[in-house]
């Protein structure tokens, strides 16, 4: 399939799932719901469509890649005290001239899945937590796209929300334990400190890193996100709508160089 048509065949299933998982309602204001948002395990669904532009990839620096990130955000009651929440990453992208002589690659990645287990009252002093299980599925559509892996490991993410402010951290761990036996075998470390700011009127300035170390060859991969979004209503649907940049702090000869662009559409359908 051609890019774009896998891209479009993307968006449409997540507005459909985001449509089918719930009807949105107007308790709670576009701030709150900008707030929620900087939460990674408040109790919303969401469906952020998070398109990526890096350049200047690979040992030539002649490479890039258009990356759309579907990332839904469905929480489910337990019981009284306690949220758990999926959380699914799933890549679509596009991209040429990463790898010598390969020229380019289109398709689906391999899906990054995430389960918190969150209380739903933050503890004594204020601080929101949740922890769970996170796999790696081997689900890219082309060997250049996929480390041809399965993966697990732990995954945990801690914040505070007072003031406007969100600031926190998530993390996860991910080894290999399966798949292609050809293939190199995966331990790496993902690190996301981040903060950010909402204003009364729903916009939210943030700042983040998503970092990795791969401990196979001992390298980090640093990118800096800095980004701002609005919540807003479109007709009877409420989304947030966001872009910003990103600047390539360390990383392999194989990762970006230089500047990258995120633009990011987040449905919301708030309970």
């Amino acid at each position: 399939m051609k890019t774009r048509t896998l891209i479009a065949a993307a968006l449409v299933g997540a507005v459909a799932m985001g449509v089918l998982a719930t009807q949105a309602h107007a308790e709670d204001s576009a701030a709150d719901l900008a707030k929620k948002l900087s939460n990674p395990v408040a109790a919303l669904i969401s469906v952020p469509l998070q398109l990526n532009y890096d350049e200047k990839i690979g040992p030539t620096k002649g490479g890039e890649r258009w990356l759309l990130n579907i990332q839904p955000v469905v929480p489910i009651t337990l019981n009284s005290n306690w949220n758990l929440i999926s959380r699914t990453i799933l890549p679509v992208m596009s991209q040429q001239d990463i790898y010598l002589g390969a020229g380019s690659q289109s398709g689906i990645g391999d899906i990054v899945q995430s389960v918190f287990f969150s209380p739903k009252a933050p503890t004594a002093g204020g601080w929101i937590w949740g922890a769970g299980p996170v796999f790696l599925l081997p689900t890219g559509t082309d060997d250049l796209l996929s480390a041809q892996k399965w993966g697990a490991g732990p995954t945990a993410v801690l914040l505070k929300q007072e003031h406007g402010w969100t600031y926190g951290a998530l993390a996860n761990h991910i080894w290999s334990f399966a798949g292609d036996s050809a293939r190199a075998d995966i331990s790496t470390t993902f690190l996301q400190p981040f903060v950010s700011y909402t204003t009364p009127t729903a916009w939210t300035y943030a700042a983040n890193t998503e970092s990795t170390y791969d401990w196979e060859n001992k390298q980090w991969t640093v990118p800096i996100n800095l980004f701002v979004s609005k919540v807003i209503k479109i007709s009877n649907q409420l989304i947030s709508v966001g872009g910003g940049v990103r600047s390539w702090a360390d990383g392999p000869d194989s990762s970006p160089h230089g500047l990258g662009l995120r633009l990011v559409v987040t449905l919301l359908f708030p309970k």
